[in-house]
């Protein structure tokens, strides 16, 4: 018994779809699909890469974040204590010297300011 069929007048076996590959054909796309897989795994490989050093200097990142938000807890609790942080003390002086010099150069009276921060400082 034949398993042929008949359509549109022509004779089909079945499993024999389209032409049959040749053996080049079947090497070109084995080369290929290699090609492709190590395309694929070079931009993985770089993905990774790249998620890594993002991943490294976020973390980076947070250790400095924490450092700092030790500093101002410890900043908080001297100044809880009534001291002032030598920090504090120099960044203070240090815009009321800048504010004074600018003021100096607008209203030759401007040394009250600086008298005003001495005495808040305690110097």
């Amino acid at each position: 018994m034949d398993d042929s069929k008949v359509v549109g007048g022509k004779v089909k076996k079945p499993g024999k779809r389209g032409r049959k590959p040749a053996k080049i054909d079947l090497k070109a796309k084995l080369e290929r699909s290699r090609q492709s897989a190590r395309e694929c795994r070079a931009r993985k490989k770089l993905r990774y890469q790249y998620l890594e050093e993002l991943v490294s200097s976020r973390e980076r990142a947070i250790c400095a974040l924490r450092e700092e938000l030790e500093m101002y807890k410890q900043w908080c609790m001297a100044m809880d204590q009534g001291k002032i942080p030598s920090e504090i003390r120099a960044l203070l002086t240090g815009e009321e010297q800048n504010k004074a010099q600018q003021n100096s150069s607008r209203h030759p009276k401007a040394g009250k300011t600086e008298a005003n921060t001495n005495l808040l400082l305690g110097n």
